[in-house]
């Protein structure tokens, strides 16, 4: 399964973080560490949401203001292969977050949200990802 990272660009440390914990679990993944420097970014960007088979959104105070999030799961949720594989993770503790700050179309019940206060520290998430992803493959 090739999965797609979605994040805010001050989040790069966080997305790798992820991405090596899903390819050392065997998955594929996307991120934009595989760019390279004159890339078309949206040619590439393009390309890798149409070839992926799932999506980890990592939530954060930055990336829930992010207009590339919006799009990427904008993308996903019309993506009839993505169904049932868009797995948001609220990767911060949720006092963070100002009232009405995590993007609605995760507030529907549909979604159930990995919650991970510390990912950058907790292996625990990095599982609870992974199992998410192995269950939907």
């Amino acid at each position: 399964m090739k999965v797609f990272i979605s994040h805010a660009f001050t989040d790069t440390k966080l997305a790798k973080r992820v991405a090596d914990a899903l390819r050392e679990a065997g998955f594929q993944v996307w991120d934009d560490t595989q760019l390279l420097p004159g890339e078309n970014w949206a040619e590439s960007l393009g390309k890798a949401l149409d070839e992926s088979d799932a999506m980890v959104v990592l939530l954060t105070p930055s990336s829930v203001h992010a207009s590339n999030i919006a799009y990427e799961v904008g993308y996903a949720l019309g993506k009839q292969e993505y169904k049932d594989r868009l797995i948001p993770v609220l990767a911060a503790p949720s006092e963070q977050f100002g009232s009405g700050e995590i993007p609605w179309v995760f507030n529907l019940q549909q979604f159930q949200m990995i919650r991970v206060p510390n990912l950058e520290e907790d292996e625990e998430g990095l599982r609870k990802i992974t199992q998410a992803l192995k269950a939907v493959a």
